[in-house]
């Protein structure tokens, strides 16, 4: 895993740490689940927020939750 990976996935874990109230393992744990399943969270993220009437214009797979 290279440094800028490890970097975001450390500040992920402080900021859900911080928001939840739980300790820094389980919130770590959640932040490397959410690393790991990164293109299933936008694909449904994408369908949650689009709309049934007309079709959507961002494409899910042109989507990233994290800069590479």
């Amino acid at each position: 895993m290279e440094t800028k990976q490890k970097a975001k996935l450390m500040r992920l874990s402080w900021e859900i740490q911080r928001r939840r109230n739980s300790t820094r393992s389980k919130s770590l744990l959640s932040a490397w689940a959410i690393y790991l399943n990164e293109d299933i969270t936008v694909f449904h993220l994408t369908r949650k927020h689009s709309h049934q009437h007309y079709k959507n214009n961002v494409q899910p797979s042109g989507l990233t939750l994290f800069n590479r």
